[in-house]
């Protein structure tokens, strides 16, 4: 027999792409730290173009990457998963917006109606259900949508323990809690697969609906409690949060107080109209919280396993999609009437050249192929 030893300074085995259970080896991804930026810029993009075309854009752009670059894993149907969340959410929010605004365009129906008491609100539920109304809360909730899509794709398509490897050693405990919190949507869907797989197994494929909610929410119960207990378990065994702050952990978080209360006294100087005062204190708290990071990091000492370091090529990626948001945020600034779209006149949403390009970088890290891993 033989064996083979992978070399020192090699990246992990998940940061590669190596799954269990699949056939050879999965195509190497794009450093977390790049798919993060990622994230951040497609969020960003939608908050200033809300519009539902460029929201669709955005959203196709996320699909398209889940597509060619989703991990193997629960965190694979996380994309479609948290689609279909937001859609419900942004129809929950339409029929409640509909149902308390009134007066402003053409009624389609009317539906009965009663008024909340003064300590309530005072407001009328139901009456009037005008298109306006509906139209603009569903433009809305699709931004929404947007969001979450984008925020299910960078699950589908990032390496979780890379993440947690790449955050600054002052936020490597609140980083995995993190990243234990975003798993708990995946691993609870791949429980509820597992458990309908099982009760088709024992029924012989034949659907037997008496007292198919309790033999389903029991064993998804009883796999939750048993994953908490074993990552418990896990941390405890590898001295998760055992050692005490040092030092240098307390005078950073006094110094992150200080730049904290600097920039709360910022933006109070800024509802005063003291600018220069307010940027003064926005500048001192920011570099402030800089040096606490650094100081927090530097007496921290976390042992890293086989990290997998971002190269020239990641940071150029990462670079080229932060400017998606800095030309949408140009075209804001240029008055673009496109960028946001309102049902009231009723008209179709625009789409201009300028805005549709700005998304281009978007598709860096989705086409272009990332380096070989070393």
């Amino acid at each position: 027999m033989t064996t083979t030893t992978q070399p020192r300074g090699a990246p992990a085995p998940d940061s590669v792409g190596v799954s269990a259970g699949h056939a050879g080896v999965t195509p190497s991804t794009w450093h977390a730290g790049v798919w993060l930026v990622w994230a951040l810029a497609a969020a960003a993009c939608i908050e200033l173009a809300p519009s539902p075309v460029y929201v669709a854009l955005v959203i196709g752009i996320a699909s398209v990457a889940v597509s060619i670059h989703v991990r193997p894993g629960p965190y694979a149907r996380a994309f479609p998963l948290l689609l279909a969340v937001g859609t419900f959410f942004a129809v929950v929010r339409m029929l409640l917006t509909v149902a308390t605004t009134h007066g402003v365009g053409n009624v389609l129906f009317t539906t009965p109606h009663f008024g909340l008491p003064q300590l309530l609100g005072g407001f009328t539920v139901g009456g009037t259900v005008e298109v306006p109304i509906m139209l603009q809360s569903l433009a809305e909730g699709f931004a929404i949508v947007g969001v979450m899509g984008v925020f299910g794709a960078f699950n589908a398509v990032v390496s979780h323990a890379e993440l947690v490897q790449s955050t600054p050693r002052a936020f490597y405990e609140v980083g995995l809690v993190v990243v234990v919190g975003l798993a708990f949507v995946p691993s609870t869907l791949s429980a509820i697969h597992d458990v309908r797989e099982a009760d088709r197994a024992r029924t012989g494929g034949r659907v037997v609906r008496r007292g198919r909610l309790l033999r389903q929410v029991v064993p998804v119960l009883e796999l939750g409690l048993e994953r908490a207990v074993t990552l418990a378990e896990s941390m405890d065994a590898r001295g998760f949060a055992r050692a005490g702050a040092s030092p240098r952990d307390r005078a950073a978080g006094w110094w992150g107080l200080t730049s904290l209360l600097m920039l709360g006294g910022a933006f109070v100087a800024l509802v005063g109209h003291a600018d220069t005062v307010a940027a003064l204190l926005g500048l001192a708290g920011g570099g402030g919280l800089v040096a606490a990071i650094l100081l927090a990091s530097s007496g921290t000492g976390r042992a890293r396993y086989r990290p997998r370091r971002m190269r020239a090529a990641d940071w150029l990626v990462a670079a080229t999609t932060m400017l998606a948001p800095v030309a949408m945020s140009s075209c804001a600034l240029a008055g673009d009437a496109s960028l946001t779209w309102f049902a009231n006149p009723l008209a179709w949403p625009a789409l201009h050249a300028l805005p549709a390009i700005a998304l281009v970088p978007l598709l860096a890290p989705v086409f272009l192929r990332p380096p070989r891993p070393r």
